[in-house]
């Protein structure tokens, strides 16, 4: 994996525990595969799994801006990308600039 920012414990803590799986694997005679975690379970994930459809990433989301800022790299959008990228892009509820119409959370208390 390649970061932007130094390493900390829990990312040694992490990369322990996928070579541990790696090799372990190996040892099993499985081949084709990577080791990594899936809803928090240490998981075998076959190559095919991972290469069988591609992922499209939105550079104008705020989760890529939040991915930039926690890795410390710089962005290289400019205004006019921008713009043109929101031109681009289907109108949906949850990206919409306007308000989404939320109902209210109720709890009901029983004794």
């Amino acid at each position: 994996m390649i970061r932007a920012v130094p390493s900390n414990a829990s990312d040694n803590v992490y990369c322990t525990l996928l070579a541990q799986s790696a090799v372990h694997g190996a040892m099993a005679g499985y081949t084709g595969y990577t080791s990594g975690l899936v809803n928090g379970r240490q998981t075998y994930i076959p190559y095919y799994r991972i290469t069988e459809k591609q992922n499209n990433v939105v550079i104008t989301d705020r989760m890529w801006a939040r991915l930039l800022s926690s890795t410390n790299q710089p962005s290289f959008l400019g205004p006019k990308d921008i713009s043109e990228e929101k031109k681009e892009m289907p109108e949906t509820p949850l990206l919409d600039d306007g308000a989404v119409d939320i109902p209210p959370v109720t709890k009901e208390v029983t004794k």
